[in-house]
């Protein structure tokens, strides 16, 4: 079956009892069994939901997985694969990661004698230097959140099955409609499906999908013994969105191309980060490993007073937190996504205190164009705060 049609139909046959062609809310807590030893295959709903189950045949059938978990949160979905480690283990990190992955490591992980590493994994020189003998699994993002540079997916596992190593991908910036790791390699993929699964912003959570049945086991057992499980309604709300998936990501990617077209013309715009772009430095490499480039853009004003003028002065885009919804979103980074990144590493990993992230959503692409042009002619016109990002560690 092709992508779309799956998306609308893998893991959700109609409702025997009615024939409803959308999977049931099954919001219940347990299920009444039909004799001692005996059940219908439901015990428990931390264990099993029916209307979970179905997003995760969903899922792993987008991802080409063989098994998939949903879990609360995306970072919930993160917490569940790094508990498959253990004690003196070495894992090797995208320096450029979610700002709440690097919150969990460096937190709360680091805490359990399970060692980290982060690097920048755009070269897999880096990448096979840092790996040791207790190297036990690779994280990466690609394309990295948020400067937008890449990993090389095959690369990289390449090098994981030389140590023996799982390579973890968050996907979450391509959607499985445009990347797809496990055929590239990776052995668990990891979104959070807050973002473009759903699609509409109104529902928060996660999934791992396993590339071998064995980790597909153990995830499992995680989740029913951690309990951090998507509620049913919530994962009626993704099988909605992830329906018109296909559709979106379009439009998402469509618009894209024209608005990092639009801001590499502007004088006040220092850089663009697009893979789209002939212009990335890693542009051949985005097309090698997925079919599109998406709906992510950054890029940098130069400083905070620079980034806070432009963002005060927009009307249409939206500033929030997340990604990835039908609505327009700006960020940003050094004191949203990644607050929680102490100052000097930011800068460091280019997280600079004028970089703005925009997830480009399915409106009219003119009207997002001249929304943002409206915070251009605010920073041409002078109105320029000073000071930097202020520190929000939580």
């Amino acid at each position: 079956m092709g992508f779309a049609t799956d998306a609308v139909h893998a893991g959700q046959k109609p409702d025997p009892t009615t024939g409803s062609v959308s999977v049931p809310i099954y919001q219940t807590s347990t299920y009444e069994m039909e004799g001692l030893g005996e059940s219908k295959g439901w015990n428990y709903a931390r264990t099993i939901n029916p209307t979970r189950t179905a997003l995760e045949l969903n899922l792993a059938a987008l991802e080409q997985g063989v098994r998939a978990l949903a879990f609360a949160s995306g970072m919930a979905a993160v917490n569940a694969v790094f508990s498959m480690l253990k004690a003196g283990d070495h894992v090797v990190v995208s320096q450029n990661v979610y700002g709440g992955t690097f919150r969990l490591v460096d937190g709360i992980l680091k805490n359990f004698a399970v060692d980290f590493t982060f690097l920048d994994t755009t070269d897999l020189r880096n990448v096979e230097a840092a790996m040791k003998p207790a190297t036990r699994m690779v994280f990466i993002e690609t394309p990295h959140n948020p400067v937008m540079t890449l990993t090389d997916i095959a690369g990289c596992a390449a090098l994981c099955r030389k140590r023996g190593a799982r390579l973890v991908v968050d996907n979450t910036f391509m959607s499985p409609y445009w990347q797809n790791p496990i055929p590239l390699g990776a052995d668990l993929v990891v979104h959070s499906t807050t973002k473009y699964l759903n699609g509409h912003s109104d529902s928060v959570g996660g999934v791992v999908v396993a590339a071998r049945e064995e980790d597909g086991e153990r995830l499992h057992f995680i989740q029913k013994s951690a309990g951090a499980i998507l509620s049913p309604f919530d994962s009626w709300l993704v099988l909605r969105g992830v329906k018109t998936l296909a559709l979106r990501m379009e439009r998402h990617e469509e618009s894209a191309r024209k608005i990092a077209a639009f801001l590499a013309a502007v004088p006040q715009v220092r850089k663009v980060n697009y893979p789209g772009l002939p212009s990335h430095p890693q542009h051949a490499l985005a097309k090698k490993q997925a079919r599109g480039f998406g709906g992510m853009i950054s890029f940098d004003l130069g400083g905070y007073g620079e980034a806070k003028a432009f963002l005060d002065n927009l009307t249409l885009c939206a500033l929030a937190e997340s990604l990835g919804g039908v609505e327009t979103l700006i960020s940003h980074s050094a004191s949203m996504t990644h607050a929680s990144v102490p100052p000097e590493e930011r800068r460091r990993i280019g997280v600079t205190d004028g970089l703005v992230r925009l997830s480009v959503g399915i409106e009219d692409v003119e009207d997002l164009i001249e929304d943002l042009s409206k915070g251009f002619a605010a920073v041409e016109r002078g109105s320029v705060a000073t000071g930097s990002a202020p520190s929000r560690r939580t």
